[in-house]
């Protein structure tokens, strides 16, 4: 087998961004740098180009992620030309992440690309001496390796002395080359272009809380606080409120201004000693409710068991309205082109669902409830959010702003055809 002309890059993503973060922000941690991955890749392809004189084939993104989901990022890499991502996993020990499989799998693209004669040359990103097998494997079949290291911050080797030494070629990636792509975030500096204005997020963020539930939220903070005492007069059969009468309730203490679904539940189901719930106000003028579910806020008329009005239980999921070959064609089309950003997910679950409604009203209907989406939905929308990694790193919960932001893109879609239709 004839040995073809042309090159190939390996880059182990946990040395090149980890080195990256050293150099610029004074520590290892990938999230204290941000990272322009369309710039890098074109710079790693223009640099392995004219160091080894030979066209791309391909470049290996090797990487750890956790359960092997890819995450926004590996999403955005793996549809780019000339660009395979590989992952292994990522474990969480002792508070720290570490990848388990990523130079394995190096290794054994490595090694087979030599053996099937694939390329003439290979540039390896990294600095683990467990590759050095592969390496010189790679070299015994006729490959030249040229091995890029990123400028240490200290000015020392941040790769195994064997591994240099093995290699045919060295280059070092410098500051002024990773920084055509990396910035570091404490300096303020931005390698992509910034996000356009989002209103609809700080919008939601920044409305009202409805009295009653910043009244719950304080009570049981009270609570917690103080030991329970039962106040003079009470029959002690239930708890309840420590002091009866119109006295207002204590503000809600720092930390605690956004009430919790417990709390909210709470305001729906008063206990027998409590007597009957306080008639709840309208929407004030201006206001906006911040959770998105229908188990809280205030009482309403017709709503059955489970909280939910009748005016959103017609209302169908996505999942009634999808069938086996429409399920295929969203795995591709997540798979191939949407990038995994929340506010694009939510755009994107929103787009789908209207598209396959029966009836134009729904969507009319839907749009005077903004911003609460209805439960079923809210819980399908984050659930096929979770689908993009947004889950990793943060105990199996999605963040509370990009919830906020994957809400925001679902009504900014619901909003255009809203528009459209009337």
């Amino acid at each position: 087998m004839e040995r073809v002309d042309r090159c190939v890059v390996l880059v182990d993503a946990g040395y090149l961004l980890g080195a990256a973060a050293s150099l610029l922000a004074g520590e290892p941690a990938r999230s204290r740098i941000t990272v322009d991955h369309s710039a890098l890749i074109q710079g790693l392809r223009e640099r392995a180009q004219a160091d080894t004189e030979q066209p791309l084939l391909r470049i290996y993104w090797f990487d750890g992620a956790p359960d092997r989901v890819p995450q926004p990022e590996h999403r955005r890499l793996r549809v780019m030309p000339r660009v395979t991502v590989r992952l292994g996993a990522l474990t969480r020990s002792d508070g720290r992440w570490a990848q388990k499989g990523v130079d394995a799998a190096m290794h054994a693209e490595l090694t087979e690309l030599a053996r099937n004669r694939a390329c003439s040359d290979v540039v390896l990103v990294t600095g683990d001496g467990d590759l050095l097998p592969g390496l010189m494997s790679a070299k015994e079949h006729g490959v030249a390796v040229h091995l890029w290291a990123v400028q240490a911050a200290d000015g020392d080797y941040n790769q195994s002395e064997d591994l240099v030494a093995e290699a045919d070629e060295r280059r070092v990636l410098d500051r002024a080359w990773i920084t055509k792509a990396v910035r570091a975030k404490d300096l303020g500096g931005v390698c992509a272009p910034a996000p356009a204005p989002r209103p609809e997020i700080a919008a939601i963020l920044s409305a009202p809380l409805p009295e009653s539930a910043l009244a719950a939220s304080a009570e049981r903070a009270a609570e917690a606080q103080a030991p329970v005492q039962a106040p003079p007069g009470r029959n002690g059969s239930a708890p309840g409120p420590a002091a009866p009468g119109p006295e207002p309730h204590p503000a809600p203490p720092p930390g605690k201004a956004v009430p919790t679904p417990k709390d909210l539940a709470g305001l729906r189901a008063p206990g027998a000693d409590r007597g009957p719930a306080p008639a709840q106000p309208q929407h004030a003028a201006g206001a906006t409710l911040r959770w998105s579910s229908d188990k809280g806020w205030v009482e309403r008329p017709g709503s059955g068991p489970s909280g939910e009005p009748p005016e959103t239980a017609s209302l169908p999921t996505l999942a009634q309205l999808t069938s086996a070959e429409q399920r295929w064609a969203d795995r591709e089309e997540d798979i191939t082109t949407v990038g995994g950003d929340p506010f694009e997910v939510g755009q994107v679950f929103a787009r789908r669902w209207m598209e396959r409604l029966p009836e134009s009203g729904h969507v009319q209907k839907l749009s005077v409830m903004y911003p609460r989406v209805p439960h079923r939905i809210d819980g399908e929308l984050l659930r096929y959010a979770a689908r993009f990694g947004l889950l990793a790193h943060k105990d199996d919960q999605i963040d509370e702003h990009d919830r906020y932001a994957i809400r925001a893109g679902f009504w900014r879609e619901i909003d255009v055809r809203a528009a459209e239709s009337a």
